[in-house]
């Protein structure tokens, strides 16, 4: 489809701009993360990402490193968790641990907007409606990220997802964008309410 892949260029060409742009925001935060606690600055994690393709995703890091997960529901991330680095409280309130995704998007990994990645141990768990959230290259932010993010359980999300696939256009990602700009001037959604509720959640992880 066209139309998408005006999308991936686009995206890639923005985020070659915003690395640049960013880059003193960048340097400052990494500054930041190795006076907060020891242990690397970027978080690297294995993820599924369009037509199950595997990549390897890019985060600040936010927890304290090396953390030790015992069972899936030890994925998620509470308000008030131990696990999360004074830097990281506020990384993670304003977003800006998701800045290092735009190396990701100029791989062609990623894309601005789009389903977020998951972990394989999810994708494994997938009907063979939930497959399709695949269909698209995976998001920093996405139809289900300004419709709940981590308040709603992940059954709810990758319907909203599908959604998205099916019904995408130039103005949906409009929509979406200018949503995400309020959600990052007055954060919500950003932790788990419920582990049963999101056992699954691949935004929990650091």
């Amino acid at each position: 489809m066209l139309q998408i892949k005006a999308k991936y260029a686009t995206d890639r060409a923005i985020a070659c701009i915003l690395l640049i742009v960013l880059m003193p925001l960048f340097l400052i935060i990494a500054l930041l993360i190795k006076i907060d606690s020891p242990g690397p600055i970027i978080f690297k994690q294995e993820r599924v990402g369009y037509k199950k393709k595997l990549f390897t995703i890019y985060k600040f890091r936010t927890m304290i490193h090396n953390v030790r997960h015992n069972s899936e529901s030890d994925f998620n991330v509470y308000e008030g968790d131990t696990r999360i680095t004074n830097i990281g409280k506020i990384l993670r309130k304003w977003s800006l641990d998701e800045i290092p995704q735009f190396f990701n998007i100029v791989k062609g990994d990623m894309s601005f907007i789009g389903p977020r990645p998951t972990l394989l141990y999810q994708v494994e768990k997938y009907t063979d409606e939930q497959i399709r959230r695949l269909n698209m290259k995976p998001g920093i932010t996405g139809y289900a990220q300004v419709h709940g993010r981590n308040s709603i359980n992940w059954d709810e999300r990758i319907r909203l997802d599908i959604y998205y696939i099916e019904n995408y256009s130039i103005w949906l990602d409009f929509i979406i964008t200018l949503k995400t700009i309020w959600l990052l001037a007055f954060p919500q959604g950003i932790y788990t309410k419920n582990y049963s509720d999101n056992t699954l959640s691949s935004e929990q992880k650091d």
